[in-house]
């Protein structure tokens, strides 16, 4: 392979558990809630599948389902998306829900897993090219330079700075043309078989790996480094 292209969420990146992400967030507001009611909240914030990153919703809302199925399209229809599912659960302060959506794309919001610096920088070392591709609504750049992965990555290609998303193939091609490689020396390296199979069209290898929490997955992108060659 000459390239590399991994998605970010699930993949090289964890998003916090729904628990974290609520508590900081009222933690910022100066607001306290009973443990019983905050595991509640949280508990309901992730059935309704409101945190990015984490669980899709349990059932989503008719009047949502549009705005879901475009999501990652623009800046604009990602927040709007998941704002909108926030806000099924009530909240001590209706500002807490652009505040969670706010939360969410910070750095401190992601964990990498465990091995996703030793695989970037064996890559690296062997002269593959490394892109992301991701299916999001912001600008995820900031979360690789504070983890300290920003080094490794020679292009970026995100959905939302191009209207297109996962699994159109024409944003996998954008990424193979960023890095100068054939999509028949690609491999994609994803947890989503519909959205990161998409690269199949192109030609590329696609490789899937569990979306489970940082700490259950320690290993799960070493086999890369051996599908890379």
């Amino acid at each position: 392979m000459t390239a590399v292209l991994f998605d970010f969420s699930g993949t090289l990146f964890r998003i916090e558990s729904t628990a974290s992400w609520l508590r900081a967030v009222l933690d910022d507001a100066d607001i306290t809630l009973p443990e019983p009611e905050l595991v509640q909240a949280a508990k309901a914030l992730e059935v309704a599948g409101a945190l990015p990153g984490g669980a899709n919703p349990a059932q989503l809302p008719q009047e949502l389902a549009e705005v879901w199925r475009i999501r990652d399209q623009s800046a604009e229809l990602h927040r709007a998306a998941y704002t909108g599912l926030s806000r099924q659960v009530a909240l001590p302060d209706p500002r807490l829900h652009d505040a969670l959506y706010d939360r969410h794309k910070t750095p401190a919001a992601w964990t990498p897993y465990p091995d996703a610096t030793e695989v970037l920088s064996a890559l690296r070392e062997r002269g593959i090219g490394i892109g992301v591709v991701s299916n999001i609504g912001w600008d995820l750049r900031p979360v690789f330079r504070e983890h300290g992965l920003d080094r490794y990555v020679d292009a970026y290609v995100l959905s939302y700075e191009h209207g297109i998303q996962k699994p159109d193939p024409r944003l996998f091609a954008v990424a193979c043309k960023a890095l100068e490689a054939d999509p028949r020396e690609t491999l994609m390296v994803g947890d989503d078989r519909r959205a990161d199979g998409g690269a199949a069209a192109l030609g590329c290898r696609v490789h899937l790996v569990d979306h489970l929490p940082a700490a259950e997955r320690p290993d799960g992108l070493r086999p890369v480094l051996e599908l890379a060659g």
